[in-house]
């Protein structure tokens, strides 16, 4: 039995006790200062509010401001937070665990930098670290609907990070006969394939809304899988720049399929797709974080700012592009159809 404490009571971090817990292990489960209301509920009922679940009842329950106490003996630390509070987790959380604390986050997006490079979370956080501190940093990447996992639905992920023995530890740790787990040493590669399919979910979830507006009810599934495609070829293209490994792109695509028919990535793009200005969509989904948005604008701002150094073409990314223009410029959806068709070189 090993300890493990989950920082972060999220939907994801959240489903991730129900391996954890049948797996025989000692499960802490601390909420960040956003997840009083849940850590409260579940105290009371074991009932996840968000996650719309019931977990078990050996979970232990905290409050960030009882993190010493859930930390006590921890063999391991998994990461529960959104996107938005990367820098809360860098600044806040990291510092405070002890010295070699092993952890896996479950935090799906990357960092652009000035120059336009992407980098992923798990480095971005080692930057963050303390001059000595010294921590096991991975993550997951992969299609996994929170509630899903939380049903034992079959599930297929990939851990990564520098160490494959650590890789194979947290593995043995969750994996259970509907959660499968695939290991990669490449950081870049996984990271990046499934952060950009948030983006790129919203862009082909546009074309859900568009048939909505049709009064014959005809559905859209040739435009949707133009968009499919497109997203596609524009990540395949990315992840070749980030220099990642092309078969990971298999965990990006997984994720972007399940995006599309499911999840805040999907209602925003439909919304767009109907010809709702973003402002307006983005009122009318107040209350659910949509962390495509704040991806798809780091990745347009890199491709924008590689393109000015050479690294690549902005012709070549037209749907990423268009989105960028849409939830950054307040631009109304048109999508660039006559762009994605090309002419074999």
């Amino acid at each position: 039995m090993s300890r493990i404490t989950i920082i972060g009571a999220g939907q994801m971090g959240s489903a991730l006790t129900f391996p954890a817990i049948e797996n025989g292990h000692e499960v802490r489960l601390v909420g960040t200062h956003l997840d009083r209301e849940i850590i409260d509920g579940l105290r009371e009922n074991n009932y996840h509010k968000t996650l719309k679940a019931t977990l078990y009842d050996k979970i232990q329950y905290y409050q960030i401001e009882e993190l010493d106490q859930a930390m006590e003996g921890a063999d391991v630390v998994i990461g529960g937070v959104s996107s938005f509070g990367v820098d809360w987790f860098g600044t806040e959380i990291l510092p405070k665990l002890p010295d070699g604390m092993e952890v896996i986050t479950v935090t799906k997006g990357l960092i652009n930098e000035e120059d336009g490079t992407l980098t992923p979370y798990p480095y971005y956080w080692e930057r963050m670290l303390p001059e000595g501190k010294q921590l096991s940093l991975n993550a997951i990447g992969g299609p996994c609907i929170a509630l899903k996992l939380a049903n034992h639905d079959q599930t297929h992920v990939a851990f990564c990070g520098k160490d494959r023995n650590v890789l194979r530890k947290f593995k043995k740790l969750l994996a259970t006969d509907y959660y499968h787990i695939s290991l990669s040493t490449d950081i870049t590669g996984v990271e990046c394939a499934v952060a950009l399919k948030n983006g790129y979910a919203m862009a082909t979830a546009t074309a859900i809304g568009m048939e909505e507006l049709r009064e014959d009810g005809m559905k859209l599934f040739d435009a949707q899988a133009m968009l499919f495609g497109q997203s596609m070829k524009e990540m395949s293209r990315l992840l070749q720049v980030v220099g990642g490994n092309p078969e990971n792109l298999v965990h990006g695509i997984g994720d972007l399929y399940v995006t599309v028919f499911n999840g805040r990535s999907r209602r925003m793009g439909i919304l767009l797709g109907k010809g709702i200005p973003y402002e307006e969509a983005r009122e009318m989904l107040a209350g659910e974080t949509v962390e495509a948005v704040v991806i798809a604008k780091r990745t347009a701002r890199a491709v924008r700012d590689m393109a000015k150094r050479g690294v690549l073409k902005e012709s070549d990314y037209p749907l990423l592009l268009h989105i960028d223009d849409v939830i950054s410029r307040g631009k109304k959806i048109q999508i660039p159809w006559e762009a994605f068709a090309e002419e074999e070189v």
